[in-house]
């Protein structure tokens, strides 16, 4: 009999890429299971169209994948994801849930099943250089006109530094977070109670307006927003090329710790800078291990999950350059010797917010998306792109 094959659809980074490897080795080596994994990692769209738009999790194309919680909603109303719950009373994880944050194991549990096993945190925060500050006797920004002002400052085009960077590629995740980010810091809700869209607040107004302002500033920011993403930003940042950005959690650990960075030793994070409500608002949005409902090895898939949610296995992920999320691996002393700041991820959780559970955030995701292109691309009124937005978004709604 051929022994099972585990097909992964893990999402495009180096960390990611080994992590899984590595814990499915150290899987087979404690249990003595007879298989082997097919990891295979792809960018955000080609992964969410692979396991969402082509159907992949529901075909048997994918065992195993690895899904932004605010896909979870999505997937599971199309019939894509294996339900956990039965699956975690036939071989239990141990001390689940009490060794994570509540924030990282609630926003899985809706439609009476358990959808997907958080495996990499780090909701967003201001992730600085903190030698540029402290030569230009700059404070860390506390609001976002301090950052603007502290990036046109240390913007150094002719020496390859920029003040910072803006992730505006539009795969639906940075540029779609940072709109809503900053529509929190100004006192403004991006959805209402019942998760409808409302893009045309004043605060929203306020949102977009900075973002453009922002990203035509060719004194304060990387060129070619358009083309990158948050892994390409964290890159540059890495590379030694970027002063300060918004980015998530991970992207500091990396840079702290990769063998290629070029900034170890000089990394530290901060709250994200407020808005003039004096609100600094982060985002919860992680990353789970979702078995897809086509599998055809879904023992082996959970056993695989269960053994990848021990404390052992998150310190791989860790050691990897991703984000551990178990409470254990954020107190390690030897993660938080390598990474000082590794600790603070329990008060980022407490300060960060989560997008509404519905099944349209994707397609919404996408529009907004469209809404910053034509931002950064056009002198269209501010106001005339958030309406259109928001039309777009109710028909879908």
């Amino acid at each position: 009999m051929t022994p099972p094959t585990l097909r992964v659809a893990v999402r495009r980074f180096g960390p990611f890429e080994s992590a899984i490897i590595k814990q499915f080795a150290d899987f087979l080596a404690v249990t003595g299971i007879d298989a082997s994994i097919e990891a295979v990692p792809m960018d955000l769209n080609p992964l969410h169209e692979s396991i969402i738009g082509q159907r992949g999790l529901a075909s048997g194309a994918w065992d195993i994948a690895f899904m932004a919680t605010d896909w979870l909603a999505e997937a599971q109303a199309a019939g894509l994801l294996e339900d956990l719950a039965p699956h975690m009373t036939r071989a239990p994880v141990p001390d689940f849930p009490q060794a994570w944050s509540p924030s990282l194991t609630g926003m899985q549990r809706f439609a009476g099943g358990y959808w997907g096993m958080p495996y990499h945190d780090g909701p967003e925060c201001l992730i600085y250089r903190r030698d540029l500050l402290d030569a230009a006797g700059l404070d860390v920004p506390r609001t976002w006109d301090d950052y603007h002002a502290a990036a046109r400052a240390l913007h150094r085009p002719q020496d390859d530094l920029y003040g910072t960077v803006l992730a505006l590629f539009p795969d639906g995740h940075n540029g779609f977070y940072d709109f809503c980010i900053h529509i929190w810091s100004r006192g403004g809700e991006p959805f209402d109670a019942a998760g409808r869209p409302d893009f045309t607040s004043g605060p929203a107004h306020a949102a977009l307006d900075y973002l453009r302002a922002l990203a035509a500033d060719d004194g304060a920011i990387a060129p070619d927003a358009r083309t990158l993403d948050s892994v390409a930003s964290g890159m540059l940042f890495a590379q030694g090329k970027v002063a300060l950005m918004a980015n998530w959690f991970g992207f500091a650990a990396y840079a702290d710790t990769a063998d290629d960075s070029r900034v170890r030793g000089l990394v530290d994070v901060a709250p994200l800078p407020a808005g003039p409500s004096g609100q600094s608002v982060s985002l919860n949005v992680f990353w789970v291990l979702g078995i897809g409902s086509g599998s055809r090895h879904k023992a082996l898939a959970w056993d695989f999950l269960r053994h990848c949610a021990s404390a052992p296995m998150d310190r791989i992920t860790a050691m990897e350059g991703a984000i551990g999320v178990r409470r254990s691996t954020w107190s390690d002393p030897d993660i938080n010797a390598m990474i000082p700041y590794y600790h603070r991820l329990d008060w980022l959780h407490d300060h960060a917010r989560q997008m509404p559970l519905t099944p349209h955030l994707a397609a919404i995701s996408q529009i907004v998306d469209d809404m910053l292109g034509q931002a950064m691309t056009s002198n269209a009124p501010t106001a005339q792109l958030l309406a259109q937005a928001q039309t777009r978004a109710e028909q879908i709604v």
